[in-house]
C-alpha cells in the first residue's frame, strides 16, 4: 500500500488526543500553593544531555533510516550529520564543561552488526571508546538500545512486520548488554514507542495493519530484555522513555505499551517538548510537525507531565529523559522566546514538582548538538548549534543557554526567588480538564 504522509499520520495521532481530551479525566488533589522560594533539586539529582546515533554520528551504513533518507526527495541529505563519529571526544568535553552528570547515547544496530551474520568489531570498538571517553570525564553513560534504527538487512526481511523481528532484535541487545552492562549505565530499551510506530508507517516501513504486530514486539522486546538486563546486574535501572502528549489523551497514545511494560520500568522516562492551549490550539496544528519552531512552548507543562506520571506510577521515580526547543536553522523564534530563558523556565517548574512531593531524579537536555530531526536539519535543538549544510568545518558554536544550563548544573537549579518570564497558561490542554479547573501559579 501506498505509505501514509508524515502530516497524515500525525494528523490521525492528533484526532485521537482529540478524543481523549472529549472523555473523562483524573482529576489531582488541590496543588500546595506556590511557594516564595524554591529549594535547589539536590545533590542527587542527575544533570544530563542527550542525543542519538543515526541523528548526530554521520558515516552511517545501511540501515532502514539511510533508505528513507534516500527514497524521499523532500528530506536533507544525510552527509555525515553533525560527525559525532570523530568528533565525540571534544562533544563529550563540551559536555563536562557543563557539569552534567549523564551523557545519552544510542548503541546503533546497524553499525555493529551491518550484516546477519557477522559482528563488526570496529563498530565495537567505536562505542567502547565513546562510553569510555564518557566515563572518563566522571558522567554515567545513558545507553538507548533502539532510536528508530536497524540494518538494511533487517528492513529486507520485514522490519517490525517481521514475525521474527523480536528474536533478531534481542540477539543484538543481548550483545551490547552483555558488553557494557558493568559500566552500570541508565538504560533505555525503545525511545518514544508511539513515534516509533508514527515514523515507520509515514515513511513506509510497516503498514497500517501490521501497527499491532510492531506494538506486540516491542513490547516483548522491551521485557525480556529488561530481564536479561537484571540477570547481569541486578541493580540496573532500565525504562523506555513515552513522548509526552496530553495526560488525559495518554491511554490512546502510549497506554498500550505502558499498559504492556509497566511491571518492568525502573523508573519513568519522559520526553516533553510542547504544551498546547485553547488560543494556541487554534493557530498551531499538533500535526504539523514538519515545522517544529512554530509548535507553541509551555514550561509548565513539564509539571503536568510529571504530575501525570506520578499519579500514574505512585512512589516510581520519574526522568525528563529528553526536553528542548527548536528554532528555525539557529534564527531566533518568532514568538522571541530565547533558550536560555526556555531552559530556566523549564527548571523552575522541575523545582516545582520537586518541592510539591514529585519523584524526579534527573533531566536530560535535548540535544548537546544540532543534530540530523530525521529528514531535515532546520530545526535546531542544540545548546551549541551547528550549521551542517553550509559550515564545512561543523563549527560547535554556543547558544545562550550554555551559559545558562552551567549556571543551573552548578547551583543546582534556578536561583531561590526565580519566577519564569513565560506565565503559566490559565488553561492548559496537555492535562485538561485538570489544568484549567486548578491550574499551576506564579507566587505574588
Amino acid at each position: 500500500m501506498r505509505p501514509l504522509t508524515r502530516r497524515h499520520a500525525l494528523a490521525a495521532l492528533a484526532a485521537g488526543t482529540a478524543a481523549a481530551l472529549a472523555g473523562p479525566a483524573v482529576t489531582a488533589a488541590a496543588r500546595p500553593a506556590p511557594p516564595a522560594n524554591l529549594p535547589p533539586l539536590g545533590r542527587d539529582f542527575l544533570w544530563g544531555v542527550a542525543s542519538a546515533g543515526f541523528q548526530c554520528e554521520g558515516h552511517a551504513l545501511d540501515s532502514n533510516w539511510t533508505r528513507y533518507v534516500a527514497k524521499d526527495p523532500d528530506y536533507d541529505p544525510y552527509r555525515n550529520a553533525v560527525d559525532f563519529y570523530t568528533r565525540y571526544p571534544a562533544d563529550i568535553a563540551l559536555a563536562a564543561q557543563l557539569g552534567v552528570q549523564v551523557y545519552r547515547i544510542s548503541i546503533e544496530w546497524s553499525r555493529i552488526q551491518p550484516h546477519p551474520d557477522a559482528w563488526d568489531d570496529a563498530g565495537f570498538a567505536f562505542y567502547d571508546h565513546v562510553v569510555d571517553t564518557i566515563t572518563a570525564h566522571g558522567i554515567r553513560p545513558m545507553l538507548t538500545l533502539d532510536h528508530w534504527v536497524y540494518p538494511g538487512w533487517v528492513a529486507d526481511r520485514g522490519g517490525w512486520a517481521n514475525p521474527d523481528m523480536t528474536a533478531l532484535w534481542l540477539t543484538n541487545a543481548r550483545k551490547v548488554v552483555d558488553r557494557y552492562a558493568s559500566r552500570n549505565p541508565l538504560w533505555v530499551t525503545f525511545n518514544e514507542p508511539a513515534f516509533y510506530i508514527v515514523n515507520e508507517l509515514t515513511n513506509g516501513g510497516l503498514s497500517a495493519d501490521r501497527v499491532p504486530m510492531m506494538q506486540q514486539q516491542l513490547a516483548r522486546a522491551h521485557n525480556s530484555i529488561y530481564d536479561h538486563i537484571h540477570q547481569c546486574r541486578p541493580g540496573a535501572r532500565v525504562t523506555s522513555n513515552i513522548a509526552y502528549t496530553a495526560g488525559t489523551a495518554e491511554p490512546v497514545v502510549n497506554g498500550p505499551m505502558l499498559d504492556a511494560i509497566a511491571a518492568k520500568l525502573d523508573y519513568i522516562g519522559i520526553d516533553y517538548y510542547y504544551g498546547y492551549s485553547p488560543q494556541s490550539a487554534l493557530t498551531t496544528s499538533p500535526a504539523d510537525f514538519k515545522k517544529l519552531w512554530n509548535q507553541p512552548l509551555q514550561p509548565e507543562g513539564i509539571y503536568y507531565a510529571l504530575e501525570y506520571h506520578a499519579r500514574r506510577f505512585p512512589g516510581k521515580p520519574l526522568y525528563i529523559v529528553e526536553n528542548g526547543m527548536p528554532t528555525y536553522n539557529g534564527q531566533p523564534r518568532a514568538d522571541h522566546y530565547t533558550r536560555a530563558d526556555d531552559l530556566r523556565d523549564t527548571v523552575y517548574w522541575l523545582q516545582r514538582a520537586k518541592a510539591d512531593g514529585i519523584p524526579l531524579i534527573g533531566y536530560n537536555y535535548w540535544s548537546i548538538t544540532d543534530n540530523y530531526e530525521w529528514g531535515s536539519y532546520a530545526p535546531r535543538f542544540g545548546l551549541y548549534t551547528v550549521d551542517v549544510l553550509t559550515d564545512p568545518a561543523l563549527t560547535r558554536r554556543p547558544t545562550d543557554a550554555v551559559p545558562a544550563y552551567t549556571a543551573i548544573t552548578r547551583a543546582g537549579g534556578v536561583p531561590a526567588g526565580y519566577l519564569p518570564t513565560r506565565a503559566p497558561a490559565a488553561c492548559a490542554l496537555g492535562d485538561a480538564p485538570t489544568s484549567c479547573v486548578d491550574p499551576v501559579t506564579l507566587p505574588h
